[in-house]
């Protein structure tokens, strides 16, 4: 088994590698976008680039200006945590944080600079990509979701629970009520999103990134530029330095956000039908009718990511249901890393990713019944088998992500060849 790559100590700042500006919504992980963002941050700086975070919100802890890191901190909130006349404002427009970026840009540009976007929805707004306009040719956006194509980011009629083939701010779209909210905010996303396709499809951007080749064929049907995407498989560091012997196990395990389209509920119905043990971990602070509704289910709640393998050390798979069309999955891709077997959706990107690699299973996500039976069916397997895709994850078998060095290196070159192509 190849043992997991160590960090490098962190090189001196040096002006023979490019300047890299990293901008995100949050300067604290709270999600995957961020989590990535953070990630590149800190590997980059410790390949000896200058580095510096520009983010949306009031800047994090000091962490990253301990590393060597330049922060600016624009002071913003999510819009969540806004009134909500202020947030459907500025949601679709910002126009301070446009001139925040823009003043960042006046100041720190050089013709050894390459700017890379990560979150922007909840704080930046479209006024992000106005802001950048002036370097575009030298700027990345990362296709963490589909905001860049679809309005509410998914491709998927959540009041239906349906994968949604319409194509984006047409008259279809458009008369469909496809938010988890209210067709009221359904027409705010229509809005903000003709906004960011004029902004996406006409500034000549170095790259759009996606995570999986798989994403294409969604991003170009909602205006982003096929000769611009350009696929990054995202990186992976397992939740545990030894394999984890699923053979052994017998319980299911859920890991991540207890949200509309994550198939969630589903899970524990047919968890429930299949008479198998599950447990969930992820904060189910906002669904108690969930904990009420599965009481045989074991919902232990947000855990901290080094405490990730412990929660599922005893478990012999875990489960992506998604409903949607699921750009990565992160944490399919951990658990496999990590030596526990997938039984992933099969409307996820990742589906035959991990069959074919044979690191897991693609289960059907139409309904508890047919999830049923594809989970006791999975479960039912020799123990033999199990072990063998276990093994298979934790060596690194298939073509699902990549360790963060290659990832950092694969960043690395499109950076190069930006600033050769700006000139």
């Amino acid at each position: 088994m190849t043992a997991p790559m160590r960090p490098r100590p962190y090189l001196p700042a040096t002006r023979d590698l490019p300047h890299v500006v990293v901008l995100n919504d949050a300067s604290v992980a709270r999600g995957g976008a961020t989590g990535l963002a953070l990630l590149s941050a800190r590997r980059l700086r410790m390949r000896g680039h200058r580095v510096t975070y520009i983010c949306g919100d009031q800047g994090d802890d000091g962490t990253l200006e301990r590393l060597g890191v330049r922060l600016i901190a624009l002071g913003g909130a999510a819009l969540l945590k806004r009134g909500k006349l202020h947030a459907a404002r500025k949601g679709i427009y910002d126009s301070e944080m446009r001139d925040g970026i823009a003043r960042a840009v006046a100041e720190i540009d050089g013709p050894d600079t390459v700017w890379h976007l990560h979150g922007w929805t909840q704080i930046f707004s479209p006024s992000v990509f106005d802001a950048l306009a002036p370097v575009a040719a030298r700027t990345f956006l990362h296709a963490h979701d589909y905001f860049l194509a679809c309005p509410n980011g998914a491709y998927f009629d959540f009041p239906r629970g349906e994968v949604c083939t319409r194509t984006p701010l047409s008259a279809g779209c458009l008369a469909t009520n496809c938010d988890r909210r209210s067709f009221a905010h359904k027409l705010w996303r229509g809005v903000r999103q003709a906004q960011v396709r004029r902004d996406v499809a006409g500034r000549g951007w170095a790259g759009i990134l996606q995570l999986h080749p798989g994403m294409e064929q969604n991003l170009v049907l909602g205006g982003v530029p096929r000769s611009a995407i350009r696929t990054v498989r995202n990186p992976v560091e397992p939740w545990s330095a030894t394999r984890i012997r699923a053979e052994n196990n017998r319980r299911l395990a859920y890991v991540g956000r207890i949200e509309s389209g994550k198939g969630v509920a589903l899970l524990c119905e047919a968890a429930r039908r299949a008479g198998l043990p599950l447990r969930v971990v992820g904060s189910v602070d906002g669904r108690p009718d969930l904990v009420r509704a599965y009481p045989e289910v074991e919902f232990a709640g947000w855990t901290a990511r080094d405490a990730i393998a412990a929660a599922v050390s005893d478990c012999r798979a875990l489960v992506m249901p998604s409903r949607f069309a699921e750009p990565f999955g992160l944490v399919g891709a951990e658990a496999c890393r990590s030596g526990l077997p997938v039984a992933v959706s099969r409307v996820a990107l990742l589906g035959p990713d991990i069959a074919a690699a044979g690191l897991g299973v693609a289960v059907d996500v139409s309904g508890p019944d047919a999830l049923a039976r594809d989970l006791r069916a999975f479960m039912d397997r020799p123990d033999a088998e199990i072990a063998a895709m276990s093994r298979a994850g934790f060596a690194g078998q298939g073509d699902v992500a990549q360790p963060p060095e290659a990832w950092i290196d694969q960043l690395s070159g499109l950076y190069d060849a930006a600033l050769q192509t700006a000139g």
